[in-house]
C-alpha cells in the first residue's frame, strides 16, 4: 500500500539529488512545451518534468470525474478548477507511480521514457491564464518600516491596518514567468518639493519579496469564502516579484500609489506547489490584537514556515544575497485574505492570484524590499565587483528562492529570476 504523499518515509524510483527543492513530497505543477510541441502540463521531480498528459493517455491517471485531455491544456486553470475532491486523487496517484515500490510506470520503459524529460531540455511557461490579480499588504514590519519612512514612527500604522487585510486589485496582463526580462518603466517623477515634476526611466526601481497562493475552484457572483472555506478554493502557492518603482510610486500617491509604479511588470515562479505538500509546515501566526471582526477569526495554524532568500546579481558579475526572509512573517493570514476579499459578494475564478505584499521580518537582513534595505537608499548594500545598490540598476539580475525542511524533507518553489533592461526609447 502506498504511503501518505507527505510521508518523509517516501522514496521514488526516480534519481532524486537530496537537497533538490522537488521531492516526491512536493509534486508541483507547471506548463511546459519541448522541441516545438505545444505546452501541456507537467510536474517535477528531481531534474526531470514528468508529462501529465501522456501518463493520462497511457491510462495511468484514472480518476472519477477526471475530464480526458485536461493535461493537454496550454494552462492549469481547467484542472484546477475542478476542486480538491479531483485534485487531491491526482497528487496521491502520481505519488504512488512515483514511488520505489510501484512498478506499474517504472517497468514501462519505453513509456517511462517519454514521460520523464529533463528540466535543462524543457521550456517553462506560465502556468495560468489569470483573470484578476489582487495584491494584499499584510506584512506588519513592512507596513511599519514604510510608514517609518513616508509618515512617522509613532502613526506608521493607519488606523485600518489591524482591522482587516488591506490589498488593491493590480493588472494581471503584466504578469509574467521567471526568466521574462524587464525593460526599466518610465513615468512621472517629482525629485523635490520646488521644481515641478518631471519625465523619465524610473532611479529608483524596486523588487518585493512576495508569495502568492492561486484560486483553484471558483465561485459565483454573491457567494462570499468563510476562513473555515478558504482552503477548499486555495489551489497551492508560487514565488512572487511584485516590481515598484519607488520614484513614481511616491509622485502618484502619499503614502505609496498602486498605478504606473506597479503595473509595469510582476514576475512569478513557474512551479505552484499545492497547499497539501506545504501541510507539514504549519504554524502559529502573530497574536492579533486588537480582536478582529467575526468573518476573519480562524482556528488551526494558518501561516507557514517558509524561508525566502533575495540575491541580487550585477551583470559579468557574482551575486549575493541580500534579504532572508520567511513566510511565517504574516500578520494576516491567506485564509483571512480570501474571506475579507469575498465578504461582499466578489467572486473568485481559477487561476485567479491573490500576493501576500512584501514580506520583511523583524532583523533588517529580513526586509523584503530595497527600499527598506538600503532605508531609502540611506544604507547602501555592497556588491561583489566593488559597486553599490541602492536601489536596482540596469543589468541586475533579481533572485528569489523558497524553500520549507522538516525531518530531513526539502519543499522547494525553484526560483523566480529576472534580469532589469535599460528603459525602451
Amino acid at each position: 500500500m502506498s504511503l501518505n504523499p507527505n510521508s518523509p518515509k517516501l522514496t521514488s524510483w526516480v534519481n532524486i539529488s537530496p537537497d533538490t527543492d522537488f521531492p516526491i513530497q512536493n509534486l508541483p505543477y507547471g506548463i511546459f512545451s519541448i522541441d516545438g510541441h505545444p505546452p501541456r502540463a507537467g510536474i517535477a521531480i528531481g531534474d526531470y518534468v514528468l508529462d501529465l498528459s501522456k501518463l493520462q493517455d497511457s491510462g495511468l491517471i484514472s480518476i472519477p470525474g477526471l475530464p480526458w485531455g485536461v493535461f493537454a491544456k496550454s494552462t492549469l486553470n481547467s484542472f484546477i478548477g475542478l476542486g480538491k475532491e479531483i485534485t487531491n486523487p491526482v497528487r496521491e496517484r502520481i505519488s504512488e507511480l512515483l514511488q520505489t515500490e510501484c512498478e506499474e510506470l517504472k517497468n514501462r520503459v519505453e513509456l517511462r521514457h517519454e514521460c520523464l524529460i529533463r528540466r535543462d531540455e524543457v521550456t517553462l511557461h506560465l502556468p495560468l491564464q489569470i483573470g484578476d490579480y489582487t495584491d494584499f499588504y499584510s506584512s506588519e514590519q513592512h507596513a511599519y518600516n514604510v510608514g517609518c519612512m513616508f509618515r512617522d514612527p509613532d502613526n506608521a500604522l493607519l488606523p485600518n491596518w489591524k482591522h482587516l487585510p488591506v490589498g488593491y486589485h493590480g493588472r494581471a496582463s503584466s504578469i509574467v514567468v521567471s526568466g521574462t526580462e524587464i525593460n526599466r518603466p518610465k513615468g512621472q517623477q517629482k525629485p523635490n518639493d520646488q521644481d515641478p515634476p518631471i519625465f523619465g526611466p524610473t532611479r529608483l526601481l524596486d523588487f518585493e519579496l512576495e508569495m502568492a497562493f492561486v484560486i483553484g475552484k471558483g465561485t459565483e457572483l454573491g457567494e462570499s469564502i468563510s476562513t473555515t472555506q478558504a482552503e477548499d478554493h486555495i489551489f497551492g502557492l508560487c514565488l512572487f516579484n511584485d516590481w515598484s518603482a519607488r520614484d513614481l510610486q511616491k509622485w502618484e500617491y502619499v503614502p505609496l500609489g498602486p498605478f504606473l509604479a506597479k503595473n509595469f511588470a510582476s514576475s512569478v515562479s513557474p512551479w505552484i506547489v499545492t497547499l497539501e505538500a506545504l501541510e507539514p509546515f504549519r504554524i502559529a501566526g502573530s497574536k492579533q490584537i486588537p480582536k478582529v471582526l467575526p468573518y476573519l477569526e480562524y482556528s488551526g495554524n494558518k501561516n507557514f514556515n517558509i524561508d525566502l532568500e533575495v540575491y541580487i546579481k550585477p551583470e559579468d558579475s557574482e551575486g549575493i544575497k541580500v534579504s532572508h526572509s520567511n513566510f511565517k512573517y504574516m500578520y494576516w493570514n491567506m485564509n483571512q485574505q480570501l474571506a475579507h476579499h469575498t465578504v461582499n459578494g466578489c467572486d473568485v475564478n481559477p487561476g485567479d492570484v491573490m500576493a501576500s505584499g512584501t514580506i520583511s521580518g523583524p532583523r533588517e537582513d529580513q526586509y523584503g524590499s530595497m527600499l527598506e534595505l538600503s532605508w531609502r537608499g540611506t544604507k547602501p548594500i555592497s556588491m561583489p565587483d566593488g559597486s553599490e545598490r541602492k536601489f536596482i540598476n540596469d543589468g541586475d539580475t533579481v533572485i528569489m528562492k523558497g524553500y520549507g525542511r522538516k525531518n530531513g524533507v526539502k519543499i522547494g518553489f525553484g526560483e523566480v529570476v529576472s534580469k532589469i533592461l535599460p528603459a525602451k526609447s
